[in-house]
């Protein structure tokens, strides 16, 4: 019993062990390349497992990163939808595609044991078979990926051309030959022009690879292009791209002649102009900084940072002084800051007596400009305008009578103390509108009825040719005042408000006669 079950155990594992080598020997690369030609792959998933010597071949002329991948790439633009006819297979079984175009081509695949089998075949081709060099797919292949290579640098918008050892052209694209052309139906002969013959980078010390910027003149335009160059060292000779750099070098011209013309404008400039960097340099000053801070043009041409140049302006006592250092360091982290925010003006007054208007605006980039003027002038005729000014106010604050001065507009303008007084116009406590409305309301209230006003208002809004004139007034407190309108410079009006004397009434005592002569006056009669 137990030699029987023993016999057949063993005859079982020689079944399976069998069955497993025979699958092993189905799924061998050898069994596929000795019974295959042509152009064949065996995929398990995206792994190839293995490739007829042609198949091989044409996947050098795909792109990827695996075999799977540069298959594709072949595949993809003359089987469209491969990928999904691939991922159907194993329930499919076999699955044959016909590319489309003038040369189409088959393409066959099987599913065998969990491998993906493809095959491609050209049904037009001869000599596919053995002893042939080259299939004709594989020969396809690369003819088309040197028509494309071609293609694609004949339609290049640059000069692309190849240069022998001795600087010959011995290659050139479609663009380099056009702009190389006298005459557009002139055929270029042999040996091809030369369109840089300076164009030598070893000579200027510039390494392979580095780009120096040439011109040519177009034989039919005859005008002046402008290419940056780049030669690339070959296998025999170089290899030169040039790139048209036309609107660079416009660009770089316009961008010249506009510092130039701000250069020029900047000279003549009284206002000190310094302009500092993201890293706070100076790169751009005028000759008037230079005047009013007379640092030396040596110094400001080094570019000082930001904090040298103001150390340099304390030495120089061109910048207010401070109480101590560590004040000054804290006030300039404080220019810096409020200048690069657009928020820096400031009037500095300088030890000598000078004045400077000292103004930070933020540039871009993170660039900051600071403006310099002097306003000494403007300062001292302001100074002197506000004296004469208040030297006027002294002088009609001294006069007895009350003044009022109104524009033509009826603004309140001008008044004194004694108008203040009488009117209250200028206390505290009873504040009251300038212009002629709320001065009107003022005198009414402070007055008995009158007519004057009415015609005072008419007085000062009439334009034209106008008289002077009085009139009669009686403050609510018995005092009496004479008003005179008259005109002034600049259709403005002056109104003088003078007390008249106190009129006697019934209740005062007569007035003292003098004793007659020879009279004697009561202390002697008493006496």
């Amino acid at each position: 019993m137990i030699v029987g079950v023993s016999f057949a155990i063993a005859f079982a594992s020689l079944v399976i062990l069998s069955a497993f080598a025979s699958s092993r020997a189905a799924l061998s690369p050898d069994a596929l390349t000795e019974r295959t030609e042509g152009i064949t792959f065996l995929f398990d998933e995206r792994e190839m497992i293995d490739a007829t010597g042609p198949a091989r071949a044409l996947l050098n002329a795909g792109e990827g990163e695996d075999n799977w991948s540069r298959l594709l790439s072949y595949l993809l633009p003359r089987f469209p939808g491969i990928e999904d006819h691939i991922a159907d297979l194993s329930e499919r079984g076999r699955v044959t595609l016909m590319s489309q175009g003038p040369r189409p081509l088959t393409l066959k695949a099987e599913w065998r044991g969990g491998l993906t089998r493809l095959s491609l075949h050209d049904p037009r081709a001869a000599g596919s078979g053995p002893g042939a060099t080259l299939d004709p797919i594989s020969q396809r292949a690369l003819e088309d990926e040197l028509s494309d290579l071609r293609g694609t640098v004949e339609e290049a918008p640059f000069l692309v051309w190849r240069e022998a050892p001795d600087r010959a052209v011995i290659w050139a694209n479609r663009r380099y030959l056009d702009l190389a052309r006298k005459d557009d139906e002139e055929d270029i002969g042999w040996p091809l022009p030369q369109l840089f013959p300076d164009l030598d980078l070893a000579e200027h010390g510039q390494a392979p690879g580095a780009t120096r910027r040439a011109s040519v003149r177009t034989p039919k335009e005859g005008t002046t292009l402008w290419f940056d160059c780049r030669a690339m060292p070959a296998e025999a000779g170089r290899l030169v791209f040039a790139l048209p750099a036309d609107a660079a070098v416009q660009a770089e011209s316009s961008l010249r002649s506009f510092v130039q013309t701000l250069t020029k404008t900047f000279a003549h400039l009284t206002i000190g102009l310094a302009i500092f960097d993201r890293q706070r340099r100076l790169v751009l000053f005028n000759p008037a900084l230079i005047e009013l801070t007379q640092i030396s043009p040596e110094f400001l041409s080094a570019r000082p940072t930001l904090p040298d140049f103001l150390d340099a302006m304390r030495d120089r006592r061109t910048i207010p002084e401070p109480k101590d250092y560590k004040t000054w360091r804290d006030q300039l982290a404080a220019l810096e800051k409020a200048a690069a925010s657009g928020q820096y003006e400031e009037t500095w007054t300088l030890p000598s007596g000078l004045t400077y208007r000292v103004t930070g605006r933020p540039h871009p980039d993170g660039a900051v400009a600071f403006l310099f003027e002097d306003i000494s002038a403007e300062m001292s005729l302001t100074r002197r305008f506000r004296a004469e000014l208040e030297l006027s106010q002294a002088v009609i604050d001294a006069m007895e009578e009350a003044i009022a001065v109104f524009s033509p507009a009826g603004q309140l303008i001008v008044s004194n103390a004694a108008c203040d007084g009488i009117w209250g116009c200028g206390a505290a406590e009873t504040p009251i509108s300038a212009d002629l409305s709320g001065m009107l309301a003022r005198w009414r209230q402070l007055c008995a009825p009158s007519p004057v006003w009415d015609r005072l208002a008419d007085f000062i809004r009439r334009v034209g040719p106008r008289d002077p004139w009085s009139g009669e007034l009686r403050l609510t407190d018995g005092r009496a005042l004479t008003c005179h309108c008259a005109p002034v410079t600049g259709g403005a009006t002056l109104v003088r408000f003078v007390a008249r004397a106190a009129e006697p009434t019934a209740l005062a005592a007569p007035a003292a006669t003098p004793p007659k002569a020879g009279a004697a006056s009561p202390r002697k009669r008493r006496a």
